[in-house]
């Protein structure tokens, strides 16, 4: 898989992720400078080239520099109950039902890093898979997110309840979300961006909650109700 752009590789470089090769291009730049430091740090092949060779490797704007990186390692349920369990706080889980669009993937994934969700679960199919626009997306925070692909949603919801998880499914016009309580085990199940959480989902799911809406437009974009949603789990957590 090829990454690109500064931010990506930089945290590429600051997490334990696997880089085969990076290409940087020459010329003074500060920021690609501090890449190339790190990449001689951790002994990571590092080539520099011109920006006209750059361009012919890369597929978009790529700042100059690009990570060649291995297919996406992913992790098992127990991984997030892990490193929850070595934070000392109770599991955060988020549980996307059919993202397609990798652009709301990685920007719900750089949403769930930034407030320490413990992990974020995608179904094998119907779900965009990580790739280098994910990575993209997500500033790089795909690097330090621990992603769980299964074959069966609803399956894994009911483990997770039986590992005494409460799963809140968010969809329209049903219990407030500011009314729940998230000082428990709890994931957060976020729904697809046109038709929302599906049905046998939020049928496995201990709750359905929603977001208060006051304008004339009755729905948000799946990244950013997610980030609303996820962020109010951390809120009520830090009472």
């Amino acid at each position: 898989m090829i990454v690109e752009g500064i931010n990506v590789v930089r945290e590429l470089l600051n997490s334990d992720s696997k880089i085969d090769k990076i290409i940087a291009e020459n010329g003074q730049n500060q920021e690609i400078e501090e890449i190339v430091r790190l990449a001689g740090k951790k002994g990571i092949l590092l080539e520099r080239v011109d920006k006209n060779k750059l361009e012919k490797i890369a597929k978009t704007k790529t700042q100059g520099v690009i990570a060649f990186v291995p297919a996406f390692k992913y992790a098992e349920i127990q991984d997030l109950f892990k490193r929850a369990e070595d934070k000392g706080t109770k599991p955060f889980i988020v549980i996307l039902d059919g993202i397609v669009d990798p652009h709301n993937l990685g920007a719900i994934i750089r949403t769930a890093e930034c407030a320490g969700v413990d992990g974020v679960i995608i179904p094998e199919n119907r779900s965009a898979d990580i790739s280098d626009t994910v990575y993209k997306t997500s500033a790089g925070a795909v690097a330090h997110t621990l992603i769980v692909k299964v074959v069966n949603l609803t399956r894994t919801i009911d483990e997770l309840k039986k590992a005494g998880v409460w799963v809140y499914a968010l969809e329209a016009g049903n219990k407030q979300i500011y009314d729940c309580d998230f000082a428990y085990p709890t994931a957060l199940v976020i729904g697809s961006e046109g038709k929302g959480v599906s049905r046998l989902v939020r049928e496995h799911s201990d709750e359905v909650v929603s977001l208060d809406m006051y304008g004339k437009v009755n729905s948000l974009n799946a990244s950013n109700a997610g980030a609303i949603a996820i962020y109010e789990v951390v809120r009520q957590r830090r009472k």
